[in-house]
């Protein structure tokens, strides 16, 4: 007897939703068999890291000194101020060679002229006045002739001393040394927070010099109040000693 039409129909429903059911059930499986377990940063390969700054400050005995001199005249007119303040200076110069101060250590810093007017007296005229100044850098490579050679300056007519500065003519050496401190420094801070952490510190990742650390010198410098000028004879000048600074960035990887 032949099966009704409706009869097939069916079946072959029936047959196409179980294939289908074996097709999805398989891919779900293989796919669950390809998931991995999750797996932390650590695990995966992260590194950890800290960073830290380290400081290294080394002290130094400064073997130049720097001042400025300058001389400044007051004149009617502006030849006669002009006249009279080069007088000066050359005088000056002819003392600074005298003590021994080379011309290669001498460099004009400035020269100024200023036409001074004031309004006054029963026709309320103008008055001019007339100021040339001049100022001269010089380095002085002995340092137990500072002294001398301001004094000498004040008595050749100078009259403006703004200050002394000491400093180490080529701190290479002492950068260097500041810079092996520093690095001390920074493993000294990066192991101390380790420990507060439980960890431990590892290899060094990057290392950088901080900006405007710059192996600069602190204190030192003296002005004309200081020095006592105008007291009569040389004053007196103790160089002191320089401070250079350096600081570096140092990033550390932690370990357990």
């Amino acid at each position: 007897m032949r099966e009704p039409m409706h009869g097939k129909v069916i079946h072959r429903m029936l047959a196409a939703t179980l294939a289908a059911a074996l097709i999805l059930g398989g891919a779900w499986l293989g796919a669950s068999q390809l998931q991995t377990p999750a797996v932390s940063a650590q695990e995966a390969g992260a590194v950890r890291t800290i960073t830290v700054v380290g400081e290294g400050v080394v002290s130094v005995e400064p073997n130049v000194a720097r001042t400025n001199i300058g001389v400044e005249v007051v004149r009617p007119s502006v030849e006669e101020a002009a006249g009279e303040n080069s007088r000066i200076v050359d005088a000056l110069l002819t003392t600074l060679k005298e003590l021994g101060i080379d011309e290669k250590d001498i460099q004009t810093g400035s020269f100024n002229v200023f036409a001074e007017r004031y309004f006054g007296g029963p026709q309320n005229e103008e008055e001019v006045q007339y100021r040339v100044s001049n100022s001269v850098t010089v380095i002085i490579r002995d340092l137990d002739k500072v002294g001398e050679v301001l004094d000498a300056s004040i008595k050749a007519g100078a009259n403006n001393i703004y200050g002394v500065e000491f400093l180490l003519e080529d701190a290479t050496a002492a950068r260097s040394e500041a810079r092996k401190l520093a690095v001390e420094s920074a493993k000294a801070n990066a192991e101390e927070l380790a420990a507060l952490t439980g960890v431990k510190v590892g290899r060094i990742l990057s290392i950088s010099e901080v900006i405007g650390s710059g192996g600069g010198f602190y204190g030192n410098s003296i002005s004309a109040f200081q020095l006592g000028l105008g007291g009569g004879g040389a004053p007196p000048v103790q160089p002191g000693q320089l401070r250079i600074t350096m600081q570096l960035q140092i990033t550390y990887e932690l370990v357990d």
